[in-house]
């Protein structure tokens, strides 16, 4: 079945939107919850199938989302690990900055 990518459509914990919105809504949901939402022609109430939405959204150019890791999974970075990095990503006369700052602050 050829759909309009204006067609009123519901997005279950959405509302109401054009297919092309709610598609792309869809995909960028987390895989998760993409397979607990569902979309629903306004017009007769019929569900769309996930391998017509999969079919739409790859019609439309509409990018699947990347996979996202929980940030629980990611380990934990130290401070030090975290200043050796902003160092080494940091301009020259900023690093000059800290160092007069710092040595500043260390006088008093």
């Amino acid at each position: 079945m050829t759909s309009d990518p204006e067609e009123q459509v519901r997005l279950q914990g959405f509302g109401e939107m054009t297919l092309r919105t709610a598609i792309a809504t869809l995909t960028a949901l987390a895989p998760r919850e993409q397979s607990e939402a569902a979309i629903f022609r306004v017009r007769d109430g019929v569900r769309l199938a996930q391998s017509e939405i999969a079919e739409l959204a790859s019609s439309w150019d509409i990018p699947a989302t990347p996979e996202v890791r929980s940030p629980r999974l990611v380990p934990e970075q130290h401070w030090p690990d975290i200043v050796r990095g902003m160092v080494r990503e940091a301009p020259l006369p900023a690093l000059l900055v800290a160092f007069l700052v710092g040595v500043v602050v260390a006088r008093r």
